[in-house]
């Protein structure tokens, strides 16, 4: 039994049946049976239906916003900003995906020509989180669907509720039975479906233990995965940076979603020639920071996902503490019923300190000084993740170094990082590998398939390996 619990409050909201192995076994079987079909309809039809989803999502738009908020505690606002996200992924999939799935053909060197043809794969496994419970499979489900493949949902036990929308949303913008289905399963139930011969792919958004598990499952059974794991982002501020703009942006990048997102900004680095006027501005921000009601318009940070959640954002602070480094303030529950914790900053944290090479899901943000540029590269590529960062300085060539030497699957050059159906969202080193969004999220599920053509009244006559 899965529990719904508002973390704003520490009441349960609602109840959901785990699944048991034998109804799990009738919806692979459904999702084969829906693969046999839907594998061959037109691409005019998968993206018909993709518009009808968006258009589901928009009736809904109020509906779906307040589950989320209720489920996992971000504001309503934050909630209604992801719904609309969803629906323009959708809305892009739909528009410009054909284009995508078109063939590609080049001509040979001894003649005739190489064509590339994009074609599905069956169905596909995701293994999503809480923290941004639509946006995180709907990344996923969009191009699955464009790309005739089906797909299976293994959400995070704490968002039942709004996998269940989703998969509602989907049957009533027509989708055929068995195109995308949710399995309400625990963790443990995830390594016999990986196994399973009728699934065909699997990708997983979550914890490094998890991608670890979910990857060795995959690679036994030769099956592709793509891993979007944790972060440590920088957040790197140079001296020809605005610095008004850098600090607003560094506070929304760490605050967001409580600061529980895999690509929020957690290491802000800082040249030593601004390092304390930055840091005067950041700290009134960040206490500045308004937690409480997620449905109130005025609150700028809603609770933790969970009681346990700030428990573990608290034994990492304390960890911390006890290594050397400096609370300047935050990290404190407030008078509040639920799972709240105040904005903080954490600074001295010794560069070998354990926590440089964990997550902080929780709004404390790491404040380094950086003697130069070389510094600040150094100390952004030291830790095991690679998956984001965010770079501030209006000198070019110091906007092609960051580029080229930090070791991150993203930067974004003065603005924080944020993931768009656009650009292909992923990291590198510890933070998985593999790409989510535009045309390389959806052809990594897909099979790229080489015909080659050969116009002569000899073809074939001399077969060559």
């Amino acid at each position: 039994m899965f529990k719904s619990v508002n973390p704003a409050t520490g009441q349960q909201i609602a109840t959901y049946p785990e699944l048991t192995k034998a109804q799990v076994d009738a919806r692979l079987d459904a999702a084969v049976g829906a693969f046999g079909h839907w594998r061959t309809t037109d691409i005019a039809d998968r993206t018909a239906l993709l518009d009808r989803i968006a258009d589901r999502y928009a009736a809904n738009r109020d509906r779906l916003a307040r589950v989320a908020t209720e489920e996992m505690g971000k504001t309503y606002a934050s909630s209604i900003a992801e719904v609309d996200k969803c629906i323009a992924a959708f809305r892009h999939y739909a528009e410009h995906g054909p284009a995508m799935l078109e063939p590609q053909s080049q001509t040979l060197g001894g003649g005739g020509t190489a064509e590339v043809h994009w074609l599905p794969l069956g169905p596909v496994l995701a293994i999503m989180p809480w923290n941004f419970p639509y946006w995180q499979a709907v990344r996923f489900l969009a191009p699955a669907i464009l790309a005739g493949n089906v797909a299976l949902l293994k959400h995070a036990s704490i968002v039942q509720g709004v996998a269940g929308l989703m998969e509602d949303m989907v049957l009533e913008a027509g989708g055929p039975a068995g195109l995308f289905q949710n399995l309400a399963i625990k963790s443990d139930a995830v390594a016999d479906i990986i196994a399973d011969d009728r699934v065909v792919a699997v990708t997983l958004t979550g914890s490094e233990g998890a991608g670890i598990a979910v990857a060795e499952q995959a690679g036994r059974h030769l099956k592709k995965v793509v891993l979007e794991l944790g972060g440590s982002d920088p957040f790197i501020v140079m001296p020809s940076a605005d610095l008004d703009a850098a600090v607003k942006a560094a506070v929304q990048a760490r605050i967001q979603n409580s600061g529980q997102s895999c690509i929020c900004a957690k290491r802000m680095i800082v040249h030593a020639d601004i390092h304390d006027a930055f840091l005067t501005k950041f700290s009134a921000a960040m206490k500045a920071v308004k937690a409480g009601d997620p449905m109130d318009p005025d609150t700028d940070m809603g609770p933790l996902s969970s009681f346990a959640q700030r428990d573990t954002v608290l034994d990492q602070i304390d960890q911390a503490r006890h290594q050397g480094a400096t609370l300047l303030f935050g990290g404190e529950k407030p008078d509040l019923p639920g799972a709240y914790l105040t904005a903080g900053i954490l600074t001295d944290v010794p560069l070998d300190s354990p926590l440089m090479h964990e997550e902080i899901f929780g709004p404390i943000a790491m404040l380094f000084r950086a003697a130069d540029i070389d510094d600040a590269i150094r100390i952004a590529n030291d830790i095991p993740f690679g998956l984001g960062s965010s770079v501030w300085t209006d000198d070019a060539q110091e906007q092609r170094r960051f580029i080229r030497d930090i070791a991150a699957g993203m930067t974004a050059i003065n603005q924080m990082l944020a993931s768009s159906p656009e650009a292909p969202f992923g990291g590198i080193k510890r933070s998985g590998h593999g790409r989510e969004l535009g045309p390389f999220g959806l052809h990594e599920f897909m099979n790229l398939k080489t015909v080659l053509r050969k116009e002569t009244a000899n073809a074939g006559s001399e077969p060559v390996e």
